[in-house]
Formats: C-alpha cells, structure tokens, sequence
C-alpha cells in the first residue's frame, strides 16, 4: 500500500465532528484569530454577516439548514477571499412561541395555568427549557459546518440585548414616535394577547356571504360573512364612484337591529369595493382593521361589541355573553324572522388563526403601546415609513431576487402603525414604570412606589436590532465601527416584512444608515411533491438524520444546487443520497492521484505546471474557465449556477476526461511527472472551490494532501483560487 493511500470510502460520520473541532480549535472562525495569525491583512475588506437567530422552541428543520448553508457559503468564500469575516451567531426567545410551548407542557404534566404558578415560576421554567433547546440547536448549528464566530454569540433576551432594547425604547419615546392609545390590534382570545401580523395562520374555509337590510326601510342592502358584528355598526360606506348610492351619500338613519340601536351615517370612502357583494359596506370601527380606518377618516364613533373572550357585550340575554359563533346563529334567526335577509350563498373565506393556539383571531381596540410610522422624526424632516423606503428605492440595499422590491414598497405604503406590546410574560417587559399618575421610561427607578408595566414587547422589537446590537450597541464599540453595516442579511422571503423592514426602519433610526447592503431572500424547502413539510404529513426530513446518514455535504450540496434565491425547492432523501456520492467522487480522485505517487513526496506546485499534451492544456483552460465563473458567481450571490459549476468540473471534466486522459500518461516515464504535477494543481483547485459547498470532505483530503497539522495550513483560511492568463 502506497505511504499516501487513502481508505477506501470516505466515512463522513467519523470525519466531520473531528475536522469541525479542528476548526474550532483553531480560531479561524474569529476574523481577530485570522488577523493574529496573520493570514488576514489588518485592513483588508470586511465582510460581515449577523445569522438569524433560530428560535429555541425546538430543533432545526431543512430551511434552517438550507439558510445555514447559504449563510456558510458566502462566510467561507469571503474568508479565503482574504476579508476581514465575521459570521456572528445568534438564538432568538421567541417569547410567544415558546411560552406557548411550556405553558402547553405545564398543564399536560400538571394541569396548571401560568396564573396558577404566578410570574415568577413560569419565567424560571421557561428559562430552564430555553438553556436545554439552546444547548440542542446550537449543537445542530456545528453539524451542518457552520463557520461562525462562537465567541460573540449573542441571545436576544440576553443582557446586552435587554439593554439595547430598553435604550431603543427611551429613545422613541421621547421622540414622540412610541406612545400608548387605543387602535384596533389583531387579538388572540385563547392566548389572551395581541399578536403580530406574522402569528397569523390563514385558513381557508367555508362561510356564508349574507345579504340583508338593517331594517325595513333602510334604502340600502350590505352584504358580510359576519352578521353577528353589524351589531357594532357606525356607517355603511360606499365607493363614491357608484352611482347606485350617490344620492344617499350624507344621509343618516336609526335603525333597532337585534335589539340594539344604531345610528347609520352613509359615506362615500375608496375602501368599498363596488364588486363586493352589493358594493356597500357595513362599518365596525372596532372589529376591522380597514373599517377603523374608514371611521378615523369620517369621524364615525367606534363602539366595541366583542370582548377579549370573543363573547358579545350588547344586546338583550338571546345575544349578550353569547360567543360570536352563537351570536351569528342568533342574529340570522332574527333577519329571517323580520324578512330582512334578502340572500344567502356559500362562499370561501380566509379566515385568520393564531400560529401558537388555533384561536380565531379577533380585531379587536385596546390600549396598547404603538410605533408610530408616519410621525415625522424631530429634527430629520423625516419619518420612520420613509426610513424604510428611502434605501430599497435608491439601490443602497439590493433585494435578490428583485422582484420582490415591488412586494416591500406595496407594503410600506399600506403601513399601519406597529402593536409592539404583548400580554405575555416571557420577552424584554415594556420599559415603563408607574406610581399613582406619574410615569417613567427606560430604567427602572430606584425609590419605592413604582410598579412596572405588565406587558412584554414583539419579540421583533428586539430583532430589528439585531445586525447592531450584537455589535455592542448602544456602546460606540470597535466591532460596531468595523462590521456595521453588514454585508449581506440572508433569510426566508416570507420574513421581509416583519423581521427585514423593520431592521432597516430601526438601523435608519438609531445610526442614520442601513444594516446591510444585500438582502438575499431564500424560499421554502418542500418535499419531493412539493408539498410543505409538517408533522401531520409525515413528510419531514430531519437534517440531523440526515447528516449522519449521509454526511452534512450531501445535505448542503443537495439543498443549494438548483435552488435559485426567492423560490420555493424539492427536496428528498433520494437527492440527498445522490450528492452523497458526490463527496466519494472526490475522495477517489484523490485517491487515485495519492495511490499514484507510490512513496514520493507530495507538493503542490506553487503555480500552474505547464501542459505538455492536449489533454493537459485542456484541463487547465477549463479549470480556469471555472475558477473565473465561479468567482463571478459567488460574488454576484448566483449559489446555486456556482454549486453546480463546481460539481460538473469535478464530476465531469476532471473525473470522467482528465483522470481517464493521465491514466497512460502516467505510464509513461516522459510524461508522468508533469501529469501527477498537473493533477495535484487541478485538484487542490477543485477542492478549494468545493469548500464553501462541501466542507468536511474537502479539509478532510486537503489534510491528507498537504499532511500538514497547522492550523494555519486549513483549506478553511487557503487562499482562493485565481484565474492564471
């Protein structure tokens, strides 16, 4: 056996833990070790990129993978670029998310509510099962090779973050851009808290569209899926080009629905929709986001008839205290006795559910805290909407793919103001502080009396902080001057608003400039059918599993190859399993090549060898033909064109031509020095444009190429390849 022979498979289960502690070890991870060691220049070009934090409710799935592996591609080939890199990992408290999750473990076990454990005790097991899931998830960060720098990893409940996010707070607050009113909010009655946008699970089901008169003598027929609510009617509201309701625009009547009076005022506002239904709308003001506004713009008063528990408050006992789905049943009984529903068919609606409890969602006011986005900002000439706008739209942040910069300014345009309060107990407590009528903001005062407000904030109120909070913020710290703005925010297209918007809306506001210059949107991974993947399918593909199956590379190069930014991909064990043997393609390229060298010296040339038959100049010209494109792609973000690249100049030119070409080259004596010369070239060339995609095999076989134990001599800090003219 040859003093150079590798095995004969490569066993990724056995390799990637210990090539990952290597990694570790060495420090490289850290653009500070990478400076020391002087493998990076001290003031060559940064790159920086802050992870989204995974929340720690559970474990990773296939799009934390994938946006692991994306993330670690463009970390990997900026480090060997020579950049100053720094990757900063991080894990999200998901407050709703996961006092959910405990408050359903506690009274599975025990069959007690938070209120019966009080504050206190739910928050000490909340954070005993935030340590346990962080300790997990991290772990399955480093199985899928995941360069970043540990040593500033950051939580956004930690201290650190407490205090940024109570810095934020005082700070718009006394600006007058944080204020606490009554406005309509999306209420969850089993969870008993307001919940963003983003909890919102819609679900399409069947409904009935009734078409009715308020009364006998009321000129105009409204139509709506929920008749229990035109209890709390203010107005019907017409599109002022309909000329069906022209004449009755102004007009007000009083009418006895249900046994509960109304005053109707008759307005002419664009939100009705001429082809909805008869084109006239009946307005809620306190139980429909569009129907508040509608009220805020004709001065129409907004009575509740709903409370937090979704049961009417209005009416005699056949309504009142009643659900609202008995309600519904109650008020169509009455049209139908008075001979006022005038028509009744099927229709699909989309219906809105809370992601954490299945709770219908009720709009609902309440007295809560806002961000006010359309106040002009004291001394900027400017407000929070333009903030987010501004950047998008002059090109200093890029949206991949591009199409979706339409979806972000239709967004910001039909901004309402923020609900950044939540009942809940987990998540950074609202800054405010109370004593009889006096109030304080920001930190807690230090005589007696104060009681501190009882409300938490969106959990995205500490994100939008993230890319410099985890710098240090609000401190003027050496990393916050150095890796601020970020390079690059890599995340899932359906985050853009909640979580990316409002990142640039919070960096523009506190810095005065962006928190990235890149957004790279990635989609959904499903399965093989394209199906979404979930418990109750069984279709879930664990990437944990997977890694040991068949090793991390096989999960990375098969979640990347293919999958273009911003659409949704298939994914399946089958795929997996393909890429699999990929990584065996290039541990037996190296092995024939080692086997080859008998107990020679092995040194890779330092510069291109030159060709001496055509088959050598091929192989050259087509090497440097991909080193060119794949550079061009990677630093255009096109992964997926630079993944496939590489694989097909591994797979095909270099296993299936080349290797097939050196085999009687190598046999003879005038040729079989230079073709092990070229080999070992291409080779070394392939496995460092393999790196970012394929990391475990590739340090594996550069470590067996170069038999070198220094960590300065790791494919991982190797300088990238460059087109030899």
């Amino acid at each position: 056996m040859s003093a150079h022979e590798l095995p004969k498979n490569y066993d990724p289960a056995s390799a990637e833990t210990a090539i990952y502690t290597r990694w570790r070890e060495s420090g490289f991870f850290s653009p500070d070790a990478c400076i020391a060691a002087g493998i990076t220049k001290p003031d060559a070009p940064v790159f920086s990129m802050i992870m989204p934090p995974p929340n720690v409710t559970g474990v990773l799935h296939m799009g934390h993978a994938l946006m692991l592996t994306v993330e670690d591609i463009m970390v990997r080939y900026a480090r060997m670029q020579g950049r100053r890199t720094l990757w900063l990992p991080g894990t999200d408290h998901a407050a709703i998310a996961t006092q959910s999750v405990v408050e359903k473990e506690i009274m599975k076990k025990e069959g007690k509510s938070r209120h019966d454990l009080g504050r206190e005790e739910l928050l000490r097991r909340i954070s005993a099962f935030v340590e346990h899931h962080h300790e997990v998830i991290t772990s399955q960060i480093k199985v899928m090779g995941a360069s970043c720098d540990w040593d500033r990893e950051a939580f956004t409940l930690d201290a650190p973050r407490s205090t940024a996010v109570r810095t934020m707070f005082k700070r718009m607050y006394d600006d007058g851009l944080i204020y606490r009113g009554n406005r309509i909010v999306n209420w969850d009655p089993k969870g008993q808290t307001t919940i963003s946008d983003d909890e919102i699970v819609y679900e399409e089901r069947t409904a009935q569209l009734y078409t009715f008169r308020y009364a006998k003598d009321f000129p105009i027929p409204i139509s709506t899926t929920r008749p229990e609510t035109k209890v709390g009617d203010t107005a019907v509201a017409v599109n002022p080009d309909d000329e069906r309701y022209r004449a009755y625009i102004g007009k007000e009547y009083d009418v006895m629905f249900c046994g509960v009076p109304l005053h109707i005022t008759i307005v002419a506002d664009p939100a009705a929709d001429p082809a909805f239904g008869t084109g006239a709308v009946g307005v809620t003001p306190a139980h429909s986001m569009t129907d508040w506004d509608i009220a805020q713009r004709h001065n129409l008063p907004a009575p509740q008839v709903i409370n937090e528990y979704a049961r009417m408050t209005v009416g005699g006992p056949e309504l009142n205290g009643k659900k609202v789905t008995e309600a519904r049943e109650v008020v169509v009984a009455w049209l139908r006795e008075q001979k006022l529903l005038e028509k009744e068919e099927a229709t699909t609606q989309s219906v809105a559910t809370a992601e954490r409890t299945g709770g219908i969602v009720e709009p609902l006011p309440k007295l809560q805290w806002f961000v006010n986005v359309n106040k002009e900002i004291p001394g900027r000439g400017t407000t929070l909407k333009d903030i987010m706008r501004a950047p998008v739209a002059d090109g200093r942040i890029t949206i991949i793919p591009e199409h979706f910069g339409k979806t972000y300014f239709h967004w910001i345009d039909n901004l309402r103001d923020w609900c950044i309060s939540r009942q809940i107990w987990y998540g950074h407590r609202v800054p405010v502080w109370y004593r009889n009528n006096e109030m304080t903001v920001g930190e807690e005062p230090t005589d007696a009396g104060w009681e501190q407000d009882s409300d938490t904030l969106d959990t995205w109120f500490s994100s939008a902080l993230w890319t410099f909070s985890t710098l240090g913020w609000p401190d003027d710290t050496a990393d916050l001057r150095t890796y601020h703005p970020t390079a690059v925010l890599e995340t899932g297209y359906e985050i853009l608003f909640f979580w990316v918007a409002r990142m640039i809306l919070m960096t523009g506001y506190a810095l005065d400039t962006i928190p990235f210059s890149t957004v790279y949107l990635h989609g959904t991974v499903r399965d093989a059918q394209g199906r979404k993947m979930s418990k109750s399918l069984g279709n879930g593909i664990d990437p944990i599993e997977v890694a040991a199956k068949y090793g991390a590379d096989a999960a990375r190069m098969a979640l990347v190859v293919g999958n273009t930014p911003g659409t949704d991909s298939r994914i399946s064990e089958d795929k997996i399993r393909a890429y699999k043997y990929f990584a065996n393609k290039l541990w037996n390229i190296v092995r024939f090549v080692l086997t080859n060298l008998g107990d020679g010296a092995l040194t890779i040339p330092r510069s291109q060898p030159e060709p001496k038959t055509d088959a050598d100049t091929a192989i050259l010209a087509k090497l440097n033909e991909t080193i060119g494109a794949v550079t061009a792609n990677l630093e255009h973000s096109v992964l997926h064109e630079a993944s496939q690249q590489v694989y097909q100049f591994a797979w095909h030119e270099l296993a299936d031509i080349y290797l097939e070409a050196s085999k009687p080259q190598l046999q003879d004596p005038a040729l079989a020095e230079s073709t092990l010369q070229i080999l070992l070239w291409v080779i070394a060339n392939t496995l460092k444009l393999a790196h970012p995609f394929a990391p475990f095999v590739t340090e594996e076989l550069w470590g067996r190429m170069t038999g070198s134990t220094d960590p300065k001599d790791l494919l991982m800090v190797a300088p990238w390849p460059t087109v030899v003219e």
